[in-house]
């Protein structure tokens, strides 16, 4: 064999060994870095209605975006209380990595489920009075979240802003949410430095909205909209109601806007379950103690005007107030 064969031979020889290594090698990284982890996320919504819709679908968009590797085990008590214990409790029984309760009936049954599970919350306005951490900076236990609660002063001030005449403003709620009646005695401590006077009907179910609506509309110059599950689900018959006695409406969140209220200077549910997502990684992949992690507000709000409504109502599109805003509805 001549040397020419001879190199020829080595150097395919060598190209050998060399793509073999480098199998090798290949098959020894993949050894060492395992497949990343799929964690069990149980979503518990109380109710069908757009805040909450959204408050999920942020959520799972921020999981993704920040590649956490997630199966979600979605159930809606659709707004059943007891419903939302059954939920809970099959999350427990599942053994589900974390469970994520969206408004307060459902994180107080997730709360009463388990003190294992790490538990997060959104679109629960007083988590401290509704007894599901012990404080806002300490949560004590295995449940923390973000909250709902709603810049109430700014709001009631858009009342006067718009019309200088209102004096009387309605809230409808009901009896049974505690989150209702946190804002409620809120907006009755706020109302009177700003010259307003607050009317208020409580119902405890969906069929006595129609009636209760009515009453009150008879009483009020105005109607502010908290962020109430029950009444948040019949947007659509409080807008009409409105509508028909060209009733000015302020809501106290974004998509009763889009429903046809008037205005909000309000956060996004949308972002605020991005939020709860940014809680959820530090919890699982992050491996950080829940119980470390204080409940979070809405990082930012925005004025929000429903053009349509704007317009029906006759009201002036030049006030500084709908100028500026972000129009929606048209």
């Amino acid at each position: 064999m001549n040397k020419r064969k001879i190199w020829i031979l080595l150097a395919f020889a060598l190209t050998c060994i060399t793509i073999l290594s480098g199998c090798n090698s290949g098959d020894k990284e993949s050894i060492s870095n395992p497949q990343k982890e799929v964690f069990k996320i149980g979503i518990s919504q109380l109710a069908e209605h757009p805040a909450l819709d959204d408050t999920r679908k942020g959520f799972e968009d921020k999981l993704k975006e920040l590649g956490v590797e997630a199966e979600i085990y979605y159930q809606n008590a659709q707004g059943d209380i007891p419903t939302a214990t059954s939920i809970a409790q099959k999350f427990v029984k599942d053994q589900v990595d974390l469970i994520f309760a969206i408004a307060t009936p459902a994180a107080q049954a997730a709360k009463q489920a388990t003190s294992d599970i790490p538990i997060l919350f959104s679109a629960v306005t007083d988590p401290e009075k509704a007894e599901i951490v012990e404080s806002w900076e300490n949560v004590g236990g295995n449940v923390t979240g973000t909250s709902d609660k709603a810049p109430t002063e700014s709001q009631l001030e858009m009342f006067k802003q718009i019309d200088p005449n209102i004096n009387t403003i309605g809230i409808l709620y009901n009896t049974s949410e505690a989150n209702s009646e946190v804002q409620v005695e809120e907006v009755k401590d706020i109302a009177p430095k700003l010259g307003l006077e607050v009317v208020t009907v409580g119902v405890s179910n969906v069929n006595e909205l129609p009636q209760a609506l009515d009453s009150i509309i008879k009483r009020v110059d105005a109607l502010y909209m908290i962020t109430d599950n029950m009444v948040a689900s019949s947007v659509e018959l409080v807008k009409e109601k409105a509508l028909e006695n060209k009733i000015i409406t302020v809501s106290a969140e974004e998509t009763q806007v889009r429903g046809g209220l008037l205005i909000t200077n309000g956060l996004s549910y949308y972002e605020l379950g991005k939020q709860t997502a940014q809680m959820a990684k530090e919890v699982l992949v992050d491996k950080k103690e829940i119980s470390s992690i204080p409940v979070g507000l809405a990082e930012k709000t925005i004025t929000t005007v429903n053009e349509k409504t704007l317009k029906a109502l006759g009201l002036d599109e030049n006030l500084p107030l709908f100028k500026d805003s972000i129009k929606v509805g048209d």
